[in-house]
């Protein structure tokens, strides 16, 4: 496994990994129309390209495969968290964020913050995130929850 930061020629393998992820990973936790909402967000190709631009993309490189990726906006939030579907329990979230952790460190935060989907609450909770907030938002006239969650550097 190696990492490396992303570049604008692994955009469309961050996005199909992203889709395929989150209709797989969380449909436990969020129903068919949530999930078609939450992913409607591969629309949005400016954001996307905005991400690549001005955030530390972090990706978790298989052979030539990109297996996970994280992001870190303004040295202090994680924006983007995912693991590939075929991926998960191989602890490449923990070294993805243990890297974002240590990139936050090294600007300077005192907290590190993100909004979590209720997949992924445990995870950050065992990385010893507390929820702030339970946050319901509304996509394509769907309701999302999700957690604003928080840890001190």
């Amino acid at each position: 496994m190696n990492f490396r930061k992303a570049t604008i020629s692994d955009l469309k393998e961050m996005q199909e990994m992203y889709f395929e992820t989150i209709k797989w990973v969380c449909k436990s936790d969020y129903n068919p129309l949530q999930i078609n909402a939450w992913i409607s967000s591969l629309d949005d190709s400016e954001r996307w390209l905005k991400l690549i631009h001005s955030q530390f993309v972090l990706l978790a490189v298989n052979d030539t495969k990109i297996v996970g990726y994280g992001t870190l906006k303004d040295g202090n939030y994680i924006d983007f968290f995912c693991v590939h579907k075929d991926f998960q329990r191989q602890k490449i979230a923990d070294n993805i964020f243990n890297q974002l952790e240590a990139e936050a460190i090294k600007e300077h935060s005192k907290t590190i913050t993100a909004d979590v989907s209720i997949t992924a609450k445990p995870f950050f909770e065992k990385k010893g995130f507390i929820t702030k907030a339970e946050q319901k938002n509304i996509r394509l006239g769907v309701e999302l929850i999700n957690f604003k969650m928080q840890k001190e550097l």
